[in-house]
């Protein structure tokens, strides 16, 4: 199902401060102007901005030879969250993304574990899917529970890409995946690419052909690992998807979303009016972010309690 959704009330200040943010970030970070670890550096910084919710305890741990956070609630349900960051596959980490991560681990009761995956340009495509279909392998194979595997950007793409890995290889599924404004298309074949350019204060085309070039290399910018939208997708746990009807990465979304009912896949997308890409990472400062995120546990949690009957 393809969903619309509308304002959520709220203050318009918050929304206005948050897009403001959001713009900040994506010139500060994401810029093609600064070096890759200038921008790196500032991502991981914008970690410490906004705060984690209380009652989740949060350690550094090594997994599937990756650095990572784990997050723990105080009475964890069973299960498990393995969460992939987004950053346009050459920014980010599991420190940029802490108080997203923290909070769905709340949200949910659930531990979660964010790594580390390999960065490019010095780690070009595969390298990061192999990082992310390692990680899942491990997880499926070690937790309690069900597995929930989610991603923003960049991530929403790599969890695409590591499940389809998994499938391939015979290996247990998760429960369901949750895709926050996934990158799903290196070739940026998709219409909202240009149309929304001027209303995403966070993306602009330019950053995202520099970020599938560093990432790409010499492979087709629509080989099937490196682009999911593009892969075979039967056979995966359900999908759901949340997007901004102001982001670049607009088409991305929802192609995919069709892509997934096509091969018989359960999936939901909502496209939430106004908002930017991204937007649930400024969580509790705009009330749209903290909807969409009740909503994300709202669909997954008969998923997950279905997985663990």
């Amino acid at each position: 199902m393809l969903e619309t959704m509308g304002h959520q009330g709220g203050l318009g200040l918050r929304r206005f401060l948050g897009r403001r943010m959001a713009r900040k970030v994506g010139r500060a970070s994401l810029s093609r102007e600064a070096p890759v670890d200038v921008q790196r550096q500032r991502m991981d910084h914008a970690g410490d901005r906004l705060p984690p919710p209380k009652g989740v305890h949060i350690d550094r741990i090594s997994y599937a030879g990756l650095q990572a956070l784990r997050f723990t609630p105080v009475k964890p349900a069973p299960g498990a969250i393995l969460y992939l960051h987004g950053g346009g596959y050459s920014r980010g980490s599991a420190q940029s993304h802490k108080p997203l991560v923290a909070r769905l681990s709340t949200l949910l009761n659930m531990s979660a574990i964010s790594v580390d995956y390999r960065l490019a340009p010095e780690h070009q495509c595969p390298a990061a899917v192999e990082d992310g279909a390692a990680a899942l392998a491990e997880i499926c194979a070690e937790a309690d529970g069900p597995v929930l595997l989610a991603g923003d950007s960049a991530g929403g793409g790599l969890a695409l890409s590591s499940v389809i890995r998994q499938r391939q290889a015979g290996g247990v599924m998760p429960a369901a995946l949750y895709l926050i404004s996934p990158w799903t298309d290196l070739s940026l074949s998709g219409a909202s690419v240009k149309a929304r350019a001027g209303a995403d204060p966070m993306l602009t085309p330019g950053n995202l052909k520099a970020g599938a070039d560093l990432y790409l290399g010499q492979l087709d910018s629509r080989d099937p690992e490196a682009s999911p939208l593009f892969a075979d997708l039967a056979g995966l746990p359900p999908v759901f998807i949340q997007v901004g009807e102001d982001e670049v990465l607009l088409d991305d979304a929802v192609r995919l979303h069709d892509a997934l009912e096509a091969a018989g896949v359960e999936t939901r997308c909502e496209v939430w009016q106004a908002m930017w890409h991204d937007f649930q990472l400024f969580a509790p400062l705009i009330s749209e972010a903290d909807a969409a995120l009740a909503r994300a546990r709202d669909w997954l949690a008969p998923h997950l309690a279905a997985d663990q009957a």
